[in-house]
């Protein structure tokens, strides 16, 4: 469970307040500079946690289990509205404080690599071998992460990471999709590569482990780090529109904030990106909805705990829902049209879901902030599993839809997760795994056997349909059996739909032709003889192709004389 102090949010805001201002005032009393100050109170959080111990700031909560883990967030939820805290939660236990990973894991007792998941089980819990032969394995894709404020140590960081765990290098560079391996750019919101946000360490530990879990799941796929200016959600939003400018074909978002009445608006101005999949964590305090884990527009992403023996390469375990994954019913949020779920008249959350519980936890390593290995959790830990799935799948800037609605149309190729509950609520689906959808865990996670990419390959680019172009060639001559025979080939373009029929004009004077009768033809040349006219008289024609959209334009103009 977790231990917090009661206060309302403006309360809690307002000692958020007090008590930073009194930890600068003390830092600056002990001759340390202003910049310095905010520097020390920035990195305080996560130094206490990472000796064990609980920040004095408000916001902080810690989750103790029977068998003596504990767990605590990396972000204060003491925000004010229009504000987010990062999804991401830390082992305080000294046994999981005391453990460390081995460069290669060996089977034991204990769960994973020495306490944590390493790259190799979460790619055998989720079977990417086998997505990585299907569809190969996210060369050349983007992933973009958006994190508020700046890791310095970032880059640094996750070259240790793969080097440590045996994966392909990811130089620091330019994205590109020409790119066949790993490449890593760090940008801030507005597409700058010099002059980045402020440092956070809170928030970097959020940035490390975003992108080490991409690299953990999709090591060929670019990554991308767009930094937001504050943890304000305009800014933040700044940043996923500015990560798909760049390029991104997946953008992974692992923080969250209390819905608010006009979210709906900035669902549209940030979140709305036609053929991107855009993901989002869907929290890390049980039961309820965040956002932007509620817009229509993105996948929202519960949490399991995952149980994986070992890591061969193939899933051999299973996953019920963690007792602190979010999801629930959006407050404010329309019914999408691929969710059919009875029981929520609004948008469900979550709609996936991938390892969260840090009690299952994996590893990652950040030194801003932080010594190096340590054990974390939480949905932050989902999304950015998910949106290597995205990108496995192929998913490009260029398709079209709400790739979510890709999983709803294809949930078999899903683990369905049947057991669990996130906490208590009517009707019990939105808070209690079971068979097919559920709240914690949405449709299921990656994993199924072979390779789960059919709920996340991408839309196939489309046009849509306009009127068929101008037939060609059309001729006219005098019939030897009487009339007019005519004949024409068929529009260099369709408009994107079969042609249906043909609309001719006829008129007895050069440029007064009126619509005449419809011809049927569906070869690539038409003929048609026209009968019935005043004899030795001239007739003109021209001739229009009908799809599904409407008539197109008119031919050339033809003549003949009527016997």
């Amino acid at each position: 469970m977790r231990f917090s102090a009661s206060d309302a949010p403006v309360l809690r805001h307002r000692w958020l307040l007090l008590a930073s201002a009194a930890l600068a005032i003390g830092l600056i009393g002990a001759g340390l500079s202003l910049e310095t100050a905010s520097a020390a109170q920035a990195s305080a959080p996560l130094q206490s946690l990472s000796a064990g111990k609980l920040p004095p700031q408000p916001g902080f909560h810690a989750r103790r289990e029977t068998g003596g883990e504990s767990d605590a967030n990396v972000c204060s939820t003491a925000v004010p509205a229009g504000e987010a805290h990062c999804d991401l939660d830390i082992r305080i236990d000294s046994r999981a404080r005391s453990q460390r990973p081995a460069h290669r894991a060996r089977q034991s007792s204990v769960l994973g690599n020495n306490g944590a998941y390493d790259p190799s089980y979460l790619q055998s819990a989720y079977n990417v071998a086998s997505a990585v032969a299907a569809d190969g394995g996210g060369a050349g894709e983007i992933v973009a992460i958006v994190d508020a404020y700046d890791d310095p140590n970032v880059a640094s960081d996750v070259s240790y990471y793969r080097s440590f765990f045996g994966l392909p290098g990811c130089p620091a560079g330019t994205v590109s999709p020409a790119a066949t391996g790993c490449v890593f750019e760090k940008v801030s919101q507005t597409g700058s590569t010099t002059a980045y946000p402020t440092s956070n360490s809170s928030w970097a530990a959020e940035a490390a482990l975003d992108v080490e879990m991409v690299s953990a799941v999709c090591a060929k796929c670019q990554i991308l780090l767009v930094e937001a200016n504050s943890d304000s959600l305009a800014d933040l939003g700044a940043a996923v529109n500015e990560a798909v400018y760049l390029g991104a074909a997946v953008v992974s978002n692992s923080y969250g904030g209390n819905e608010y009445s006009s979210e709906h608006a900035d669902s549209l101005n940030y979140y709305d990106h036609p053929g991107v999949a855009v993901v989002a964590s869907a929290g890390d305090d049980g039961y309820g909805v965040e956002f932007p884990a509620a817009s229509p527009y993105v996948t929202a992403v519960g949490g399991t705990s995952l149980t994986q023996l070992d890591s061969s390469g193939t899933r051999d375990g299973s996953e019920t829902a963690w007792s602190g994954g979010g999801g629930g019913c959006s407050a404010y949020e329309s019914k999408p049209s691929w969710q059919s779920d009875t029981g929520c008249p609004r948008r469900a959350v979550a709609d996936v879901s991938a390892v969260a519980d840090p009690n299952t936890g994996v590893w990652m390593y950040d030194t801003y902030g932080n010594s190096g290995w340590a054990i974390y959790g939480g949905t932050s830990v989902a999304a950015p599993v998910i949106a290597s799935f995205y990108a496995l799948g192929g998913n490009l800037p260029s398709s079209t839809g709400t790739p979510v609605s890709n999983a709803y149309a294809n949930s078999s190729a899903l683990y369905d997760v049947t057991s669990g509950s996130d906490g208590s609520c009517s009707p019990a689906y939105l808070c209690t795994a079971g068979a097919g959808y559920d709240g914690p865990t949405g449709l299921g996670t990656p994993g199924q056997s072979p390779d789960s990419l059919a709920a996340f390959l991408a839309t196939a680019a489309t046009t849509a349909a306009t009127a068929p172009g101008a037939p060609l060639s059309l001729k006219a001559r005098t019939s030897s059996t009487g009339g007019v025979l005519l004949s024409w080939s068929v529009p260099r373009s369709n408009g994107g739909a079969a042609i249906t029929s043909y609309a001719l004009y006829r008129g007895t004077s050069s440029g007064r032709e009126a619509s005449y009768l419809s011809v049927s033809c569906t070869a690539s040349t038409c003929t048609y003889t026209d009968s019935g006219m005043a004899r030795q008289r001239t007739y003109y024609y021209e001739v229009a192709a009908v799809n599904a959209v409407g008539q197109g334009p008119l031919s050339n103009q033809a003549a003949a004389i009527a016997r």
